[in-house]
């Protein structure tokens, strides 16, 4: 368990350290290499959405289906979010994290069934290093059972983090839509099994930090839900596992990028996989990152897609419900390992 720091943000302990505490050093071993780092950019999938809705619908799904398969994540642009909601997002999440520190403390709990919280690593009660982050937590769906849960500082929080989640939320739907028709599955396929749906949302904060190769700002790990949107600031800090080696993927301004997570794994019997991702923070800029999780209900269930198993390809998952998933996803802590081979079929 991480010890009790004086200062609970590690925003303002950070801004008073010329190295970083002996908490967040990881072991050599698990350390980064940023001399075996490859940078990608054109490599990227690309996805064009513009045509999603018209007569290259059939071609969209084919390069998204493609993106799911080979690398579990792709960017989207053109995709319905209007560059000034983008804008206003990314500047209302700094304006909330440069406010005094007793203002932000008001959000503060390291409670991980609090539906609206500011913490800061991951799950500071479990972990024996820390994460070189800050970060706010959010419920966003159904907007009118969390928005009053959330900070009313600066004054016009409330009303541009709705409008962004409106959007992504619409923008989910229809990456979800595409996925499923990708599998050969009816469009409407994940939005059904999907339950009454929850969107999360985790507002990113990475502090400068004095000695940024001895930590991270989150450490190699899987996401636990359907699909994550992220959103990020013009710092690079998003590194992928790709083809057994790390790549760093620099932010495209007003680009999406798409990254699946364990759910869709499970839902189309291991014919997509979740991917390995980790933040990588640096001694010179502040970095924001957005993500925002699409996730299933609590109570939904989740198992292969029927049409998906056969003879020639068994279950490779038993069934499960969201909550037994996320209990043990939260137990677990982040780390290489997913959480799905707890949930193999025997």
């Amino acid at each position: 368990m991480i010890a009790a720091p004086s200062k609970l943000l590690l925003a303002d302990i950070a801004q008073t350290c010329s190295s970083i505490p002996s908490n967040f050093i990881r072991p050599i071993s698990d350390r980064h290499n940023l001399h075996g780092l490859k940078t990608s950019d054109a490599s990227i999938p690309l996805v064009d959405l513009q045509g999603l809705t018209g007569p290259c619908r059939s071609k969209l799904i084919k390069e998204i289906g493609a993106a799911c398969l080979k690398d579990g994540f792709f960017q989207v642009k053109n995709h319905g979010i209007p560059e000034s909601v983008i804008d206003n997002m990314l500047c209302v999440s700094r304006e909330f994290f440069h406010l005094p520190e007793h203002e932000r403390l008001k959000s503060y709990s390291d409670d991980p069934m609090k539906t609206s919280r500011l913490s800061t690593s991951f799950n500071i009660k479990t972990e024996k290093v820390g994460s070189w982050r800050d970060y706010l937590r959010l419920h966003c769906y159904p907007l009118e059972d969390f928005v009053r849960e959330w900070p009313d500082n600066p004054p016009c929080f409330r009303q541009v983090v709705s409008e962004y989640c409106k959007h992504v939320r619409e923008l989910a739907l229809r990456i979800l839509e595409a996925i499923s028709e990708s599998l050969g599955l009816e469009s409407d396929f994940m939005n059904k099994v999907l339950g009454s749906h929850a969107q999360h949302m985790a507002i990113n904060y990475y502090p400068p930090c004095p000695q940024p190769e001895l930590t991270y700002g989150l450490p190699g790990h899987k996401d636990h839900n359907v699909i994550t949107l992220l959103l990020q600031d013009g710092v690079s800090g998003l590194q992928v596992l790709r083809d057994g080696k790390w790549v760093a993927i620099n932010p495209e301004p007003y680009n999406v990028l798409i990254n699946l997570g364990d759910q869709i794994q499970v839902l189309s019997n291991g014919k997509y996989n979740s991917v390995l991702h980790r933040a990588v923070v640096n001694s010179n800029s502040e970095r924001i990152s957005i993500p925002t999780f699409y996730c299933p209900s609590p109570d939904a269930v989740i198992k292969p897609a029927e049409s998906l198993v056969d003879e020639e390809h068994p279950s490779v998952y038993r069934s499960f419900t969201y909550a037994e998933y996320y209990e043990k996803f939260w137990d677990n802590g982040l780390n290489s390992e997913s959480c799905l081979d707890m949930f193999k079929a025997s």
